[in-house]
């Protein structure tokens, strides 16, 4: 199901009862944070602030803040059900590499083109045009008592590569300095980044846009982490089952979500000083250090008639971009398993914040298969930040922490089995010596034998057997303890 624009998303939600409009007034600086907080951690509803003080415009908040809203941001009824797509999709593509079946190949290739963007020469994001730009008249959020200021928490940032000319989009949070400057708070890593050290090595200002609201697979799409080369827009088009519309923005060479409600022109100029960005509350549940970072200017902001703007709060988990975090681990599963096929499941739990801790179980059939494994996992884009990577057997449910925890209390050796190895981590990381590089560790925590150089009996778990089980599930009622 494709949502024509973020106000469809908010129709099929109040269709199921699942947004509340507030209309009592609320001061975008802390108060909106504390009202979503509390619905956030109780599995509450998405939220509509429609009298924001200071504002005239109304704060939509928690769109995606459940495992219910975030499969229907994607159209589907589950993740794992798009999941399920998607490895099917892969299963496809790859048998046909083997095959080299280019009369298969040919019809399929032919209906990928069908989700790349589709231009459009008039675009309702563009029905308002204020060449005099100025932030303040929008209900940025201030969202933790110890923030540096008020920050857009997620803006769809749009950037060109000057060699290539292929577009990416990223969401990196922004720090309101002045009525038409910002941080802009890109990582090493990101695409956003590496395409700001070409321009400064070209002395050539960088274009940039921002996009605020649309459907919500297109803002999905931002976060998601794609292997180089693949376009946001072309997967949110997948996502959709239908093209995102884009148009050309008023004032720079660059292509935007037509169907958004806000969308800020402007530019990074790589000659100038970076300035003093922060402390965010961030998704760790600590604040992230004050850095420097590249300034934001906003020459241009277009906008819908009566637009709303879109905002998220991160912080101690569990909070809506948990669940963000969780379609990403279901949907780029298909795509791990393809580049490391004993891996059998994988659960990112929430306590570890996206990139702190994996939970991973495989088919174990070689000696040091495990360490193959890690190494594998520390070698691929994002997840080399993994801070612990636990690796238990194809038997066991990463979805179940208390499951997991019993096997990592009981079946490690120490010496044996904490693997050790040092790299890059998150830049948000506050725990090792050095900023952005310290000692990640993984978790053997598979059963042990002869390969293992294991020469010890392993015990097996305890188990009932079958038909005992079966002889009490068919007097279970009869007995009246009430439980299943």
């Amino acid at each position: 199901m494709a949502y024509k624009n973020l106000r469809d998303f908010i129709k099929e939600l109040e269709k199921r009862e699942d947004l509340k409009r507030i209309s009592h007034p609320v001061d975008s600086r802390l108060e909106i944070t504390e009202i979503t907080d509390r619905v956030s951690k109780a599995y509450g509803p998405a939220l509509l602030f429609e009298n924001v003080k200071g504002s005239d415009y109304p704060v939509l908040i928690n769109a995606f803040g459940s495992y219910e809203r975030m499969a229907l941001a994607l159209g589907c009824n589950s993740i794992d059900e798009k999941a399920q797509e998607l490895e099917e999709l892969l299963d496809w593509a790859f048998s046909q590499m083997v095959k080299i079946d280019f009369a298969s190949f040919l019809p399929k290739a032919k209906w990928a083109r069908l989700f790349f963007p589709h231009k459009v020469l008039k675009a309702p994001c563009q029905e308002v045009i204020e060449h005099e730009p100025d932030l303040s008249k929008l209900p940025v959020l201030t969202c933790w008592p110890g923030d540096g200021g008020p920050f857009f928490t997620l803006p769809l940032v749009i950037t060109k590569d000057p060699e290539t000319g292929s577009q990416n989009m990223g969401m990196y949070r922004l720090q309101v300095f002045d009525k038409n400057t910002t941080g802009m708070h890109w990582h090493l890593h990101k695409d956003g980044a590496h395409y700001y050290q070409k321009y400064k090595a070209r002395g050539e200002r960088m274009p940039v846009a921002v996009a605020l609201g649309d459907d919500p697979a297109v803002t999905y799409a931002a976060t998601a982490p794609l292997p180089e080369g693949v376009s946001e827009l072309f997967f949110a088009g997948y996502l959709r089952g239908k093209p995102v519309e884009t148009v050309k923005c008023v004032t720079c060479d660059l292509e935007v979500p037509a169907q958004a409600e806000f969308i800020l022109e402007g530019y990074v100029d790589p000659s100038e000083p970076l300035r003093r960005e922060g402390p965010f509350g961030d998704h760790t549940g600590y604040y992230s250090l004050a850095d420097d970072y590249p300034v934001f200017h906003v020459t241009c902001i277009t906008h819908r008639k009566n637009p709303i703007y879109p905002a998220t709060i991160v912080g101690q988990p569990p909070m809506e971009d948990c669940y963000m975090a969780k379609a990403t681990e279901r949907l780029f599963l298909p795509l791990l398993k393809r580049m490391i096929p004993e891996i059998v499941d994988m659960n990112l739990p929430l306590e570890g914040v996206f990139h702190n801790c994996a939970i991973i179980s495989i088919e174990k059939r070689y000696p040091g298969q495990v360490h193959k494994v890690l190494n594998a996992i520390w070698g691929l884009g994002q997840m080399m930040y993994t801070k612990m990577i636990i690796v238990v057997d194809h038997d066991v449910d990463v979805q179940n922490l208390s499951v997991v925890m019993w096997k990592v209390f009981n079946n490690i050796d120490a010496g044996r089995d904490l693997i050790l190895s040092q790299g890059p981590l998150d830049a948000l990381d506050h725990a090792s010596p050095l900023p952005r590089f310290g000692t990640r560790i993984g978790i053997d925590a598979t059963k042990k034998g002869a390969m293992d150089n294991h020469h010890r009996e392993w015990p097996e778990d305890i188990k009932m057997s079958e038909d005992v089980k079966e002889r009490i599930d068919a007097i279970w009622g009869e007995l009246g303890l009430g439980t299943d």
